[in-house]
This record gives structure tokens, sequence and C-alpha cells, in this order.
């Protein structure tokens, strides 16, 4: 599993509405960063970043861990509402 399906998986076992979840990957000025992009509606997008981005900063180490196991990148996730 790369690392936006494993980012979108997490945050569809999160939200309501599985049907708004987009996640993306976009390049990065550095190649050793990934950037990956959430949007979620705008009433999941509490349940996403939890309190004081708390769930955020869960998902973020999940997937950085991830990362470190298999591509060794810095892994940086947006989070947002359509």
């Amino acid at each position: 599993m790369n690392l936006v399906e494993l980012t979108e998986t997490i945050v569809k076992s999160l939200v309501l509405d599985e049907d708004s979840v987009m996640v993306k990957e976009f390049p990065s000025d550095d190649e050793k960063t990934i950037v990956i992009q959430v949007l979620v509606s705008e009433s999941d997008l509490g349940r996403v970043i939890g309190k004081n981005g708390v769930t955020a900063n869960s998902i973020r180490t999940l997937v950085q861990a991830s990362s470190s196991l298999k591509e060794n990148k810095h892994v940086k996730i947006e989070i947002d509402k359509f």
C-alpha cells in the first residue's frame, strides 16, 4: 500500500461521508519530501483534525512511519475542506 492509499484509508475510517474524501499527492521542490493533500467535507473536518490537532498529528505520524520503512522520505500532509 502506498502512502496516498494509506492516508485515504485512515481518513475514510474517521469520517461520516466517505465519498467526499479526496487524497492526492503533489510534487514538492525537495525530492526527499512528499506532499499529500487531504480534502474532506466541512462537516467532517473536525473529525479528521481532532481536538488540538491530535488526530491530524496521529495520521501524520502513522504515514511518516510507513514512509520511513519504505521510501525514507519526509511526508507533509495538508488537511482542508471543500
